[in-house]
């Protein structure tokens, strides 16, 4: 079950009015019903990113990953549940340097604490940022898409087809 998949769950299950909650989060980190250890083909699968990724964020020092007796990798809780919350940040725009600083730092121990505390106040204020820049966006398309004659709205279905509107934009 790719990310996507993954968050798909989380999203439909707190409803489209539902408030965020790290109850998502915990639901994302569930891995009750996956294989422990996990190889990198069944972890890339899970996230939905390359094995190519995977062993970059090793080589970065984002995750340690154990071998079997044959020097394959194999992928405990730990480093999965590490790697899905290094893949949410990668996707809200933090950038590497500042998860592998993030990193050191709960590997230095409980007392970076504030120092890692400080980092993610920083980064939420920047995705809330974020959102609201493409809050705004959005609100422009559908402000263009009324004005063709079009329905906005999350479930608007497209008229010929009866599916979600996915078509590219075009400026005019």
């Amino acid at each position: 079950m790719a990310t996507d998949d993954l968050m798909t769950r989380v999203l439909e299950a707190l409803g489209d009015d539902g408030p965020m909650s790290v109850e998502a989060i915990h639901r994302l980190t569930d891995l009750a019903d996956v294989p422990e250890p996990m190889t990198i083909a069944e972890v890339a699968d899970l996230l939905g990113i390359s094995p190519h990724t995977l062993r970059y964020y090793e080589r970065a020092g984002l995750v340690e990953v154990g071998r079997d007796s044959n020097g394959h990798r194999l992928y405990d809780a730990g480093a999965v549940r590490r790697l899905v919350f290094l893949t949410r940040m990668r996707l809200s725009g933090m950038p590497m340097r500042d998860l592998q600083d993030y990193i050191s730092l709960v590997e230095a121990g409980e007392h970076t604490t504030p120092e890692r505390l400080d980092m993610l106040i920083e980064h939420r204020d920047t995705i809330r940022r974020r959102i609201r820049e493409l809050t705004l966006s959005l609100t422009a398309v559908e402000y263009k898409i009324a004005t063709y004659g079009g329905s906005t709205g999350p479930d608007v279905q497209t008229p010929a087809t009866g599916r979600p509107a996915r078509r590219a934009l075009r400026a005019g």
